[in-house]
């Protein structure tokens, strides 16, 4: 069952299987989504743990709502080499939803077995140190394989033109049924902020994807009147240099545009060359934090992003964008944003 609450079959292939270790193998399927990773091998050893001294062997994962399973990474799976990850440098590069769905999936099997004792369950991808060759993991400070990632559990379709015309879609459809303000995030992380900390309505929303300045396009030729954009600051950021594409393939500029802004708010050159080595944005704001310019950072920032929003609209309607990140919750907006949140 994916955290959407959806079930999935997936076809198990057995690799190998003694008393006390199982080792299985299933296939990504990427969909659409041009992805390196696509039908790539996935393995997962499960093996029973005696003498849990040989636990001291491995950088794993444990949780207290289900004691006794221990998850670690194995080849192919990259380890965190910098700062300002998800998990502490050194640890594998397992992120915190699919480390939940491993440990609820390996509990349902253990109680159904009542069986009790010690388990030991490594990630394992064959061809994940060749692939990550191919992504960006070595520059976000994970080497030596690929990331395990996930918000879902279900990829969605991710080709461009099936995004933009599924966007389309729910554009028109919200235009015919009447509605003048269009409540726009980039995914999951933008409308769970919007829903839970903005309190604003996931029915009359959309989700952009990467696809940002595509929908402003369409948020106009289906004549909606106010626009308000809700999103993590690792994808907002890049509008404050224009870049209304914000998938990574196309630019990233994220280091550039926070070093920018930080000299422009008083930084010296040391500090821009400190954020440009930071690996996310969350390790940028921390030292923003420490400097105290974050406020003043994201003030210069959201004002650009401003900037190329109403060059995009060009006075078609009114609009706001919201920035926030899952460490320092709500950062900062553009000038109208609060107004657009009274017309919810």
């Amino acid at each position: 069952i994916t955290p959407k609450g959806t079930p999935v079959d997936v076809a198990g292939h057995k690799i190998t299987a003694f008393p006390h270790m199982c080792e299985y193998m299933v296939r990504k399927d990427s969909g659409d989504d041009p992805d390196v990773t696509n039908d790539t091998p996935i393995h997962v050893r499960v093996e029973m743990v005696e003498d849990l001294s040989v636990l001291g062997k491995f950088k794993t994962f444990s949780d207290k709502e289900y004691p006794g399973i221990y998850l670690t990474g194995g080849t192919g799976v990259g380890r965190v080499t910098k700062a300002g990850l998800e998990q502490e440098v050194g640890m594998p590069a397992i992120n915190e939803v699919p480390r939940n769905m491993i440990f609820q999936g390996v509990s349902s099997v253990i109680q159904q077995a009542e069986w009790k004792g010690t388990i030991l369950v490594t990630v394992l991808v064959p061809e994940g140190e060749v692939l990550a060759k191919k992504t960006f993991n070595e520059r976000l400070g994970i080497e030596g394989g690929i990331s395990i990632l996930g918000t879902s559990g279900v990829i969605e379709p991710m080709s461009e033109k099936a995004i933009i015309d599924t966007i389309e879609v729910e554009i028109r459809q919200l235009s015919r049924m009447g509605y003048k303000n269009l409540l726009v995030t980039p995914g999951n992380y933008g409308q769970a902020y919007a829903s839970k900390y903005l309190d604003l309505d996931l029915t009359k929303s959309v989700k952009c994807s990467n696809y940002i300045g595509e929908t402003i396009d369409l948020a106009i030729s289906y004549h909606m009147e106010h626009f308000l954009l809700v999103g993590n600051i690792g994808k907002l950021i890049k509008l404050a240099a224009g870049i209304m594409n914000t998938h990574s393939k196309v630019a990233d500029g994220r280091g550039e545009i926070m070093a920018m802004h930080t000299v422009l708010c008083g930084g010296t050159k040391e500090m821009a060359e400190t954020i440009l080595s930071c690996v996310n944005t969350d390790r940028m704001l921390d030292y923003l934090e420490d400097w105290r310019l974050k406020d003043a950072v994201m003030e210069s920032i959201c004002n650009k992003i401003d900037e190329h929003i109403k060059h995009r609209i060009k006075g078609a309607m009114t609009y706001g964008v919201i920035l926030f990140s899952e460490k320092y919750g709500y950062l900062g907006a553009t000038k109208d944003a609060s107004d657009l949140l009274k017309e919810k």
